[in-house]
């Protein structure tokens, strides 16, 4: 009985042991495989993490370098759009001026074609306003229709140009002839013979005058 309870402790105390050695020589292969794993890298774990920010650096330089060449590229696209936008502004402004420019040149040339038009009538008022008695009915009529023509033509910016008693200026006058006169300077105007018009200093029809000699 003795020896078959000795014989039980024997085998339990063999099987203990060889549990332990199997466990043992895990843990040594183990610890083996990691030392030869660090050996075949010849890094520890410090060197590793250097190296992995290092990447992580250079990542982020190309990625930054990226994004810089990308904003350059929008922001010359920026300069482009304005420029073109700037060169509209400006032909869109001498468009408009020019738009102008012609708009008052047509309105000028409207006014001065229509007072052309007219200017046999204010001469036929002229010379009917002559003839007639200035007492008359008729003249006074003939009279009011003439200042009222007149007076249209002012609000047209369309005015007589003045002669009588002026030095004479080519520009606005025509001589026709030269006369002796006492009462008038050399180069004075001395008679109107035909009224002058002009719109915005822009002779119509220069007045034919008589010049002091």
């Amino acid at each position: 009985m003795d020896n078959k309870k000795e014989n039980n402790n024997f085998e339990e105390e063999k099987e203990e042991k060889v549990e332990n050695f199997e466990n043992n020589e895990a843990a040594e292969n183990n610890d083996a495989a990691a030392e030869a794993e660090n050996v075949d890298s010849g890094l520890n774990e410090e060197e590793l993490t250097g190296i992995q920010m290092e990447l992580s650096r250079e990542e982020l330089i190309e990625e930054v370098k990226e994004k810089n060449e990308k904003i350059e590229e929008m922001d010359a696209e920026i300069d482009d759009l304005l420029s073109r936008l700037q060169r509209l502004q400006a032909d869109f402004v001498n468009y408009r001026k020019r738009s102008q420019r012609e708009k008052a040149e047509m309105t000028t040339q409207g006014k001065v074609e229509l007072c052309a038009s007219l200017l046999p009538v204010i001469d036929n008022f002229e010379r009917a306003l002559k003839a007639e008695d200035k007492v008359d009915d008729f003249y006074q009529g003939v009279e009011m229709i003439y200042k009222q023509l007149l007076k249209t033509l002012k609000e047209q910016d369309i005015e007589e140009i003045l002669a009588e008693g002026e030095e004479f200026n080519p520009e606005y006058h025509e001589a026709i002839m030269r006369v002796e006169s006492e009462g008038f300077e050399e180069g004075t105007v001395v008679e109107v013979v035909q009224k002058g018009f002009s719109l915005n200093d822009r002779v119509i029809r220069p007045a034919m005058v008589k010049v002091a000699g």
